[in-house]
């Protein structure tokens, strides 16, 4: 077993944990919008191995292409409005609303009118990372 331990502020740990996490303070000025499908572009805007915060912004038309994942996630709509289908339920949603999708369950949208998401995830979407 790995023992993990945090050090006193002042003294750093003979073998310190490694973590995959992201910088403490994400501005949006400073990341790159990367592409995520047609019409479809994602900020990453922290994480952890725990958790993940993502901004994913579409364009009226733009479909999130049905998938499963093993990752917990809860959407909220910043802006903009979605045709969601969650499983075998089919709903629209928009700004102010939220989503939970339950791992493993078939999920997907198309972009009414044009907006952002701000996905949350756990764990950690490790194929969102480069």
């Amino acid at each position: 077993m790995t023992n993990i331990f945090a050090a006193p502020a002042n003294e750093a740990p003979e073998n310190p944990v490694k973590k995959t996490r992201s910088e403490t303070f994400v501005y949006e000025k400073d990341k790159e919008w990367e592409p995520a499908g047609e019409g479809v572009t994602r900020q990453i805007m922290g994480y952890d191995g725990q958790v993940m915060l993502v901004k994913v912004k579409f364009e009226k038309g733009a479909i999130g292409t049905p998938h499963t994942h093993y990752h917990t996630q809860t959407t909220y709509v910043a802006s903009g409005k979605f045709e969601f289908t969650i499983g075998d339920e089919k709903k629209i949603v928009q700004a102010g609303d939220g989503l939970y999708m339950e791992p493993d369950v078939l999920h997907g949208c198309v972009c009414l009118e044009p907006g952002v998401l701000i996905d949350c995830f756990a764990p950690m979407r490790a194929d969102f990372l480069h």
